[in-house]
C-alpha cells in the first residue's frame, strides 16, 4: 500500500473507531505474497461438515496443497444483505443457520479469528460501491462447513463478504475483479454455494445413491462447467438467459452468484480446473473449480 492509500484508510477512521492501530499498521504494511489460487466450492449438505466422504476429502486435499494463507475471504450463498458488508470483528461466532440436522452439527464450532486488518484492506480495495464493516454476522454454514476442512485446526482468520441481492450479477463479477488483487497479499478467495442447487425438486427417494442427477440437472452442470473451464464468463454472467435447464439448476441467485465472486478473480493467464464433479439427490451439484 503506497502512502496515498494509507492516508485514504485513515481518513475512515472516525468510521470504524474499533480499528486500532495495530490493524492500521497491519493494513499498511500488508506484504505481497505469491498469487493464492482462488476457489468456488460446491458446499451441499450442512451434514458435509461432519462426514467423511469424497467431498470432504476433496476440500482437505485442498489445504494439505496450499502454503498457509494469510486470510480467508469467502462469499457464502447464505449471507444475503441490502448493500455489501465485509465481518470485521475479531472473533467472528459460528452460526448454524439451518433446522432439522442432528444435535452433533449443531454442536460444531470453528473458532477461526477473524481480522479486522484485512476487512480494512477489502474495504479499500472495493472502489464502485461502499463496502460495510460488519461486527454482528459471523460465518454461516457456507464458509465453516467447507473451511474447517481445509483448516482443521482454524489458525487462519476466516472473513466474509456478503452477496447484495438487490444487485444484477454483471456487478458481483466486476466487484470481485476488484477484490482479486487481494490474492497477491496472501488473501484465499473463496466462493461457496452450488451451481446447480434446487431444493424443491430434491429426489428424496434417491437419497441411498451415492449420486444421482436429474436430465436437466445433469445437463445445466455439465454447461456450466465448460463455460467456466473455456473462461467463458460473459455467458456465465448471463446465466438466466441460457435455457430452462439452467433456470431449473438455478431458480434463485444465491447459491449461483459465489461462482461470479471467483470467476472475476482470474486472471487471463490462469486455468480453472475441476474436482468433487458430482451431482446428489437429483438437484445439487458439488461441482467444485480452482483458479490458478
Amino acid at each position: 500500500m503506497n502512502r496515498k492509500e494509507f492516508l485514504k484508510a485513515m481518513a475512515i477512521l472516525p468510521a470504524t473507531m474499533n480499528m486500532d492501530i495495530k490493524a492500521l499498521n497491519e493494513l499498511a504494511n500488508a506484504p505481497k505474497t505469491e498469487r493464492m489460487p482462488a476457489f468456488f466450492l460446491g458446499h451441499g449438505s450442512p451434514m458435509n461438515a461432519i462426514e467423511d466422504n469424497e467431498f470432504s476429502r476433496g476440500w482437505k486435499k485442498i489445504g494439505q496443497d496450499l502454503p498457509k494463507p494469510r486470510a480467508i475471504l469467502c462469499v457464502s450463498a447464505h449471507w444475503e444483505t441490502r448493500g455489501t458488508f465485509v465481518t470485521a470483528m475479531p472473533k467472528p461466532k459460528t452460526i448454524h443457520d439451518f433446522g432439522g440436522f442432528p444435535q452433533a452439527l449443531f454442536d460444531v464450532q470453528y473458532p477461526a479469528p477473524g481480522s479486522p486488518s484485512i476487512a480494512l484492506e477489502t474495504k479499500q480495495a472495493i472502489h464502485t460501491t461502499e463496502v460495510g464493516l460488519d461486527e454482528q454476522w459471523g460465518l454461516d454454514h457456507g464458509a465453516w462447513s467447507v473451511i474447517k476442512h481445509i483448516y482443521p485446526k482454524a489458525d487462519v482468520p476466516v472473513l466474509q463478504l456478503s452477496l447484495d441481492y438487490t444487485k444484477a450479477p454483471q456487478y458481483h463479477y466486476d466487484l470481485a475483479k476488484e477484490i482479486a488483487k487481494l490474492r497477491d497479499k496472501g488473501v484465499l478467495i473463496v466462493g461457496s454455494g452450488n451451481i446447480v442447487h434446487n431444493l424443491r425438486r430434491l429426489a428424496w427417494d434417491k437419497a441411498r445413491l451415492p449420486e444421482y442427477g436429474y436430465d436437466w440437472a445433469l445437463e445445466a452442470n455439465e454447461m456450466l462447467k465448460k463455460m467456466a473451464v473455456n473462461q467463458d464468463h460473459k455467458s456465465l454472467i448471463n446465466y438466466q438467459s441460457l435455457g430452462s435447464a439452467v433456470q431449473l439448476a438455478a431458480p434463485s441467485p444465491d447459491h449461483y452468484l459465489p461462482l461470479l465472486y471467483t470467476l472475476g478473480t482470474q486472471q487471463a493467464q490462469e486455468q480453472v480446473s475441476v474436482f468433487n464433479d458430482k451431482t446428489v439427490l437429483g438437484a445439487i451439484s458439488m461441482t467444485s473449480f480452482k483458479i490458478s
